[in-house]
C-alpha cells in the first residue's frame, strides 16, 4: 500500500506549463492516494515568473512544496535536490512540461508489488531521424556498458521506492541523471520494471535535450560516472 507519493518537477523558465503540471499532479495523485502526496517543484534559478507562481500556488495548499535555487543546476540538479526534499514513500519524477498524462501512474503503482523502480516508455514518440538514431545509440550503450535493459532511457516517468532514493549516490548535474538513476538502482540490487505511457508534445515552451551542448555533457557524465563506478569496485576488493 503506497502511504505517500511525492512529485518531482524540476522547472527552469516553465511558468507556461506550471499551472498545468500542478492541477495535474493534484487531481491524479489526490486519487491515487486519497490526499496523501506532496509536489516538490525545484524552480531553477528561473529568469521568468516560475519561481513567484510555485509560490503563489504553495501559499494556497501545503501540499506544494517550492525549492528555489539561486544558480542553475540543470537537470540533473534539480532532480538531486528535489528528491533531497521528497518525504514520500513512492518518489515520482516528471518533467514539468507534462511529457506524459500523469493517470498513468494508476496503472503504474499496483506494480511496486514485484518491482522498486518503474522506468516509463514512450509508445507513440517519433522526432525525426537524427533523434531517433541518437536516441537508439544512448539506449544500446547504456545497456552494454551500464548492463541497464530498458526501451527508454530518457523517458521523464521514473517511480522510485523510498530505500531506493535513499541508496542511490546520484552526482550528475545535467540529462545523463536519467541513466545514472537506473543503474545506481541496478548497483543496488533493486528490481526495475518498465511501464508503457503515451507521449504528449510540449504545449510550450522548448526541449533542451537534443542540443549539441547537452549531448556532449551526458558523454562527459557518462565517463565521469564509469570511472568513478570502477576505482569503487577498486576499493571494494
Amino acid at each position: 500500500m503506497v502511504l505517500k507519493i511525492s512529485i518531482v518537477y524540476p522547472m527552469y523558465n516553465e511558468e507556461e506549463n506550471i499551472h498545468r503540471a500542478v492541477a495535474m499532479a493534484q487531481r491524479e495523485l489526490g486519487k491515487a492516494t486519497d490526499g496523501n502526496y506532496e509536489i516538490v517543484i525545484v524552480n531553477d534559478a528561473s529568469t521568468d515568473r516560475t519561481g513567484e507562481i510555485a509560490d503563489q500556488l504553495a501559499a494556497s495548499d501545503p501540499r506544494i512544496k517550492p525549492i528555489h535555487h539561486n544558480v542553475n543546476r540543470t537537470l540533473g540538479g534539480s532532480i538531486r535536490t528535489g528528491f533531497a526534499h521528497a518525504t514520500g514513500d513512492v518518489v515520482l519524477y516528471m518533467d514539468a512540461d507534462i511529457p506524459c498524462d500523469l493517470a498513468h501512474i494508476h496503472e503504474a503503482l499496483p506494480r511496486f508489488e514485484m518491482a522498486d523502480v518503474l522506468a516509463g516508455y514512450r509508445t507513440n514518440r517519433y522526432e525525426g531521424v537524427l533523434r531517433w538514431v541518437y536516441t537508439r545509440g544512448y539506449r544500446l550503450l547504456v545497456r552494454l556498458v551500464l548492463g541497464v535493459s530498458v526501451q527508454d532511457v530518457n523517458c521523464p516517468f521514473k517511480l522510485f521506492k523510498r530505500e531506493v532514493v535513499a541508496a542511490m549516490d546520484l552526482r550528475s548535474e545535467g540529462s545523463f541523471i536519467d541513466a545514472e538513476m537506473l543503474s545506481e538502482a541496478r548497483r543496488n540490487g533493486f528490481r526495475i520494471a518498465e511501464v508503457a505511457v503515451v507521449f504528449l508534445p510540449r504545449e510550450a515552451g522548448e526541449s533542451t535535450l537534443a542540443r549539441p551542448a547537452v549531448v556532449f555533457k551526458i558523454l562527459r557524465e557518462f565517463w565521469q560516472y564509469l570511472f568513478r563506478s570502477t576505482e569503487t569496485r577498486k576499493e571494494q576488493q
